[in-house]
């Protein structure tokens, strides 16, 4: 998701998609745990994307 997307929703659904985005988190990290993951990067992805969602995030609360 591109930070122009994030800078669009509301509140609200910036807290929906960073708890989507940790949901994914777990189930990477556990599909690595097990050696099932085919994409490793994805972790590190979801990773920025999260950091990404709460920067923009306080950046709004902050003015």
């Amino acid at each position: 998701m591109r930070p122009n997307e994030i800078r669009n929703l509301d509140d609200d659904e910036i807290i929906d998609e960073v708890d989507r985005r940790r949901q994914e988190l777990r189930e990477l990290r556990f599909q690595a745990a097990v050696g099932q993951s085919s994409n490793p990067r994805r972790i590190r992805i979801a990773r920025r994307e999260i950091a990404r969602l709460l920067t923009i995030a306080r950046e709004k609360a902050g003015g």
